[in-house]
């Protein structure tokens, strides 16, 4: 006789969320080991953008106001840790991302957040809004974490750029 083992929708969403949460840790500190690209900082929040096509589907939707709201929690609240323990160092002239354990820390806390607020909301608000609003805050944290980390990305591999002779006419 074989006993079918059922999982709460919540404790099952929450298993997939911090199994998504430890993966993006192990990717990142994996991205530290190879040089950083323009392409590897910027295709994150291009390929998440697709996400937004949920909202196509009625049950996702919400009042805009409340999407302005997420968007900027997470452009403040959640991208500006992010944005301050990004840095890059130089290794035989190119560029790293370098290794914090601060990152480590400030996502597993973003998680922690995240699961905790996200228990409290679905009581107000259907699954699939929930979901919404949730990818919109994280969104809102991905744009500027990775438009800030191309800027330093740029001005850093400016920097590193041999400079031509200042030749003078006389």
């Amino acid at each position: 006789m074989t006993h079918a083992i059922t999982l709460h929708p919540q404790i099952a969403f929450t298993l997939g969320v911090a199994t998504m949460a430890l993966m993006v840790i192990f990717l990142r500190l994996r991205a530290t080991k190879r040089p950083v690209t323009p392409k590897g900082i910027i295709m994150p929040p291009l390929g998440m953008s697709t996400g937004f096509l949920m909202f196509i589907h009625p049950s996702t939707h919400f009042p805009f106001w409340w999407g302005i709201v997420a968007f900027a929690a997470g452009a403040v609240f959640l991208a500006t840790p992010l944005i301050w323990t990004s840095r890059f160092e130089v290794i035989r002239g190119e560029i790293y991302l370098k290794r914090s354990l601060s990152f480590i820390i400030i996502l597993l806390t973003l998680l922690s957040v995240r699961l905790l607020l996200h228990g409290y909301v679905e009581q107000y608000i259907s699954i699939p809004q929930t979901a919404g609003l949730f990818f919109t805050l994280a969104f809102g944290m991905i744009l500027p974490w990775r438009v800030g980390m191309y800027i330093r990305y740029r001005h850093l591999r400016d920097s590193l750029a041999p400079r031509p002779a200042n030749t003078k006419q006389g």
